[in-house]
């Protein structure tokens, strides 16, 4: 799953180099932390979301396979 996110984010944005993907489990809860250099936020987020929405979207529902409840955020 974790190389799933580092594949999609790293087709987003203009610096593939600089995305890293921290697993961090929380109970049942997996928890993706994405980080993008400070000039490819905006790309990884989009438009009122609609980018990390749909990030989110495939990621949950690539866990659904698996029986766990993934989550994607954006780190600092």
């Amino acid at each position: 799953m974790r190389e799933l996110v580092l594949h999609l984010v790293r087709s987003l944005v203009d610096d593939p180099e600089s995305v890293s993907v921290e697993e961090v489990r929380q109970g049942d809860r997996v928890v993706y932390e994405v980080t993008v250099a400070p000039e490819d936020t905006g790309k990884v987020i989009g438009r009122q979301g609609r980018v990390i929405n749909a990030l989110r979207l495939l990621v949950k529902a690539a866990g659904l396979k698996t029986g766990a409840r993934p989550h994607v955020e954006i780190g600092p």
